[in-house]
Formats: C-alpha cells, structure tokens, sequence
C-alpha cells in the first residue's frame, strides 16, 4: 500500500475493510482463487481460462469466471453468450454485481469484462470499497473464482495476479512467450504472500517439447529466483480449439474427443490436487483488499 493511499482511508473505511477480511461463514470451504496471466498475447490464455474453468464445475465446483481482462474482454465470445451487462455497469453503480452474472453453458458463471471499461486499478476509494463489497457478498456463492487477467507486466494486470492463491501463467514454446512470462513470474515472485506460481505449456507441439520448455523456465526460475514453479501440465496444438472459437462454443463442449480437451482436463485434475482448498480460510479477502487497496 502506498503511503499516500494508506492516508486518504479514513478510520471507519478502514474499520469495515477488517471486517470484510474476516470470513463470514466459518464451518465452509474458502472461496479459493485462481489467476490466469500470460506475459504477452496471442497465447490462449482466455481458453485456458475458459475450458479450466469449466473442467472444475464438472468436478462439482461452483466457480465463477471473472473476465478482467480490460479492453480485451472476450471471454463471453468463447462461451458462445451474449451479455448485455458488464464490469463497467457495476463500477458506475448502474448494476448490482450479481445481476451482471450470468450462467453460461458448462455450469460456469460469468461475469463478463467490457471493451471500453475504466481500469480496475484506477477506481476511486469509494468506487473500491464498493467492488470490494460487492466481491465479498459472492464468497458464499461459489467455490471458485478464475480471473481472467490482461496480458502484459503492467502494474494493473499483476495486480490481479498478487490477490489470488494460485497463479497460471500461459506460456507457448516461442522464445518470446517464453521471455515475457520469466518477466511475469519475476513480478509475481517479488512479492511476498503465500500464493502458488504455476506455468501451463499452451499450443506444444508433443508432450517432450512441453516438458522441455517447463524445466527451462522452472530451472531459471529457480536458479535466478529462488522460485519454485508448479508444473500443471500441457495443451498440444490442436486444430480443434480454433474450430471451437470459430463456432463459440467451449472446446470441452464442442470438442470433448480432442486431444487439446484431454490435456485441459488433465490440467484440471492437477490443478485440483494442488490447489484443494482448506476449511474457511480467510487468504481470499485479505487478498482482495490487498488488491483494491
């Protein structure tokens, strides 16, 4: 928190802030989440995003995908649903944040980003501690949240990254997807919380080629860092993902038999034993208030 934020927060915002981190109902599992990032574009980070997201509500997970990735919004395309609310509808307080949330197919809820919306990070300090609200009120709701973040280093794209409890960094085998996201996971390691960094090999041509590109990027990661990266596994280039864009419709729905759908589901299966969440653990809103703070 920069000083001059920390002051401009008056004693009772900062009261309710507390009461907000603490979690509001104890003898349940934390709403855990998940950030999809990626160093650059072009990576499939949003069919990642989108496809995981799915896989966890087939393992009877109630989860949420948040598009937040401002500008770029287009989650709701992958999903083959039209949206007439967004983000920016609940940041101007034209919309409550759960009637901006719609079922998409698969069993995931979406809450949809928007092409000209203001940036999450530039908000005012009641438009922040409103959103803040807002992200609390759906703790009860879901067992899951997948932020689907912006590409990019930007101070506003990591920031998404920092709230969450396990990050998924996107990387293809390209020399230079493979640089930006060394350059994101050396942000991330920079600041200390107890988050898991993970690292997705996307559009690899077999799975020895994935396998080489994760120990290239652990091993410096862990020489030059001293950070431990979580290999999630893989998805082979597949002509099949760019037919499941082409028609909107999710790759796990439109092309359950594929090769790139097997290996998100594997994807999913490991992310669920890395990341099975804890009894009422308050890590999420301390996080979120980190994040809007």
């Amino acid at each position: 928190m920069h000083p001059a934020e920390s002051e401009s927060i008056p004693h009772d915002q900062a009261s309710k802030l507390r009461q907000l981190m603490r979690y509001s109902s104890p003898g349940r599992r934390a709403t855990r989440l998940v950030s999809i990032m990626s160093g650059k574009g072009g990576v499939g980070k949003t069919n990642i995003a989108v496809n995981l997201a799915i896989a966890m509500a087939a393992r009877q997970r109630r989860v949420l995908l948040l598009d937040m990735d401002v500008g770029l919004a287009n989650a709701d395309v992958l999903l083959g649903v039209d949206v007439r609310w967004n983000w920016s509808h609940v940041i101007r307080g034209e919309r409550q944040i759960r009637d901006v949330i719609v079922p998409t197919p698969g069993g995931v809820d979406l809450l949809a980003g928007g092409s000209a919306m203001t940036g999450l990070t530039d908000l005012s300090e009641f438009e922040r501690h409103r959103l803040l609200r807002d992200v609390e009120s759906l703790c009860n709701a879901y067992d899951l949240m997948v932020l689907d973040c912006g590409a990019g280093i930007s101070r506003g794209v990591v920031s998404f990254g920092l709230a969450a409890d396990i990050v998924v960094v996107v990387a293809t085998p390209e020399p230079t997807s493979l640089t930006d996201a060394y350059a994101m996971i050396k942000i991330l390691s920079r600041q200390e919380a107890d988050r898991t960094l993970a690292l997705v090999v996307n559009q690899a041509a077999s799975r020895s080629e994935a396998e080489f590109v994760f120990d290239r990027v652990a091993g410096v990661a862990a020489r030059f860092l001293g950070v431990p990266l979580v290999n999630l596994g893989y998805v082979l280039q597949d002509e099949a993902v760019g037919l499941a864009v082409r028609q909107r419709r999710p790759l796990l729905l439109g092309q359950p038999r594929s090769a790139a759908a097997a290996c998100v589901l594997a994807v999913a299966r490991r992310l669920a034993r890395e990341h099975e969440p804890p009894e009422a653990e308050p890590g999420f809103l301390r996080r979120v208030a980190n994040l809007f703070l």
